[in-house]
């Protein structure tokens, strides 16, 4: 029995209550999350305009992460329309699953005070609070790793024939889990680790329960193994390339210290320094329950890897997120096994202080302006009206022709798609394109509409930023008719747009080590190309 077995009677009794209350936690935040998903003036982020556009063209798989993102988007804006709060309301969604599964397992495990104190820690941690905002892949991968982790707390004690259900279940919730963010790979450690220091969890298994939860997993995951294979593993590419293991300087203090230092923002600052004192101490005086040992199993070896991450290179906070489900049943049941009830009340309150100053500056983002934050909100404002003065710029030249509208990065390409959607979807309109700086396609946008020679014969040019617009007038025969835009993105931000027409698209010569175009012009000759015969018009990015 991995938890203490306690009376039917006392079962019954204080299930009820705390099922009602776990239920009413979890109501009770996903109407506001879904309030401030409705009122919010906050644009989509870039990726989140991404993750529509694939939904507009449903696969197996996309170039930088697994389907399960687009497929829930879609199912979300088939029911109420392309605009935010529906794109974002996946998010939401599966936020509210993970909570009701932190508490089952923390009940299932400890009892039902442990899995009201465990969801509530979870869905108030910070981490949480963004991921049940913006759509990503991090909501309902924690979903599904949140369902593999139920089943296979269930799998410890059931008998019988439903061991062989459940050994199917965990491997399609994996299977599922791998859908959504290939991150579920933390979850295949915790069940090899779990079973190599446990050996009651080792009699549960049979050759034949193992290979159903394989072909559970399997059959799940393979028509996105076939879309990668067909594809050149793109995505697998892609996540192996994002750790960046190769061509950094190693033993990285002070990228490993930022990164713990984050993990205390985003799990909440007492429950992280709980998890790390509680569970050295406990490991250390060998003074920790089966469940305990589970649940380390499944919460240590995210940390403990993206750490190692962060100390040969680099790491991003979340990419510990399969850790947070887990966790914060363990700290749950630590403070109420140590009776410390103030220190949980205290993390508790906290962390509630941080959601409603999360839902606050969501809702008024104009808060963040006046306390000098406008740089974190800065990449989900201003895109409609940038895509405003790029379609007004394409009417004015469409009587001339526009063979394409050609961006300069991806972050403009993709707010062009979500907020130019209209345009886009009008028959005459010039096709959105991305031109490409390197040698080969570097993101989803790249590799699905780069700018060809086909589509150059006239293309509106957008250089957001002022990044490489000098790179882009190179590779047309000739440009002209350079403006400039600014978008405000609040207190001291904006955004700067150039936008030109560029005729005769002609890729230059990149370099072999680099990837970029070759030092062809120079600014004395006065004009681009004009050895190779370009127009004698003067560079708009010419001083």
């Amino acid at each position: 029995m991995i938890g203490p077995r306690i009376s039917e009677a006392r079962r019954s009794t204080e299930l009820d209550a705390d099922s009602r209350a776990a239920l009413w936690l979890v109501a009770g935040l996903t109407l506001l999350r879904v309030i401030a998903l409705f009122r919010t003036p906050l644009e989509l982020y870039p990726d989140e305009a991404q993750y529509w556009l694939w939904s507009r063209s449903l696969a197996f798989g996309y170039y930088s992460k697994p389907p399960m993102i687009a497929w829930a988007i879609w199912a979300s804006t088939a029911l109420g329309g392309d605009s935010e709060p529906w794109v974002r309301l996946p998010a939401v969604l599966f936020q509210a699953g993970a909570t009701l599964c932190a508490f089952w397992i923390g009940r299932r495990l400890y009892g039902p005070k442990v899995g009201l104190a465990g969801a509530a820690l979870y869905a108030l941690a910070p981490a949480i609070q963004l991921s049940a905002t913006v759509v990503a892949t991090d909501a309902p991968l924690l979903f599904f790793l949140g369902v593999a982790l139920g089943v296979y707390v269930a799998l410890q004690e059931a008998e019988g024939r439903s061991r062989w259900l459940l050994a199917a279940g965990l491997g399609a919730a994996l299977g599922l889990a791998f859908l959504s963010k290939y991150a579920a790979v933390y979850a295949l450690i915790g069940v090899g680790l779990h079973l190599a220091l446990s050996p009651s969890a080792r009699r549960v298994w049979t050759a034949g329960r193992a290979g159903l939860a394989a072909g559970g997993l399997a059959l799940v995951l393979a028509p996105n193994l076939a879309w990668n294979a067909a594809h050149g593993f793109a995505t697998l590419q892609h996540t192996a390339a994002d750790a960046h293991w190769a061509g950094r300087q190693l033993f990285n203090l002070k990228e490993l210290g930022r990164f713990l230092g984050e993990q205390f923002a985003v799990f909440g600052p007492i429950p992280f320094a709980v998890l790390v004192g509680g569970g050295a101490i406990l490991t250390w005086r060998r003074r920790l329950e089966a469940a305990d040992v589970l649940l380390l199993c499944f919460t240590a070896p995210p940390i403990l890897i993206v750490a190692v991450q962060a100390f040969v290179s680099r790491a991003n906070a979340n990419w510990s997120g399969a850790s947070y489900l887990p966790g914060a049943i363990l700290v749950a049941a630590w403070l109420l096994r140590w009776r410390a009830r103030r220190t949980l009340i205290s993390a508790l309150v906290i962390q509630g202080l941080v959601v409603a100053a999360f839902i606050a500056l969501v809702l008024q983002p104009k808060l963040a302006d006046s306390l000098g934050q406008s740089n974190s909100l800065k990449r989900a404002r201003g895109w409609d009206q940038t895509a405003e003065i790029v379609v007004r710029r394409a009417r004015a030249e469409a009587p001339a022709g526009l063979s394409a509208i050609a961006v300069n990065n991806r972050f403009l390409y993709y707010g062009l798609a979500y907020y130019g959607r209209d345009y886009f979807r009008e028959p005459l309109a010039a096709p959105l394109k991305i031109w490409i700086r390197g040698t080969g396609a570097g993101n989803q946008a790249e590799a699905s509409a780069p700018l060809t020679p086909a589509d150059g014969q006239r293309v509106l040019l957008v250089a957001i930023e002022g990044w490489f617009d000098t790179e882009m007038a190179r590779d047309f025969a000739s440009t002209s008719g350079k403006e400039l835009d600014d978008v405000f993105l609040g207190r001291g931000r904006e955004r700067n747009l150039e936008t030109f027409v560029g005729s005769g698209f002609r890729p230059q010569p990149r370099d072999p080590k680099t990837g970029y175009p070759t030092p062809e012009w120079s600014p004395a000759v006065g004009a681009f190309g004009k050895a190779a015969g370009a127009s004698s018009e003067p560079s708009p990015t010419q001083p």
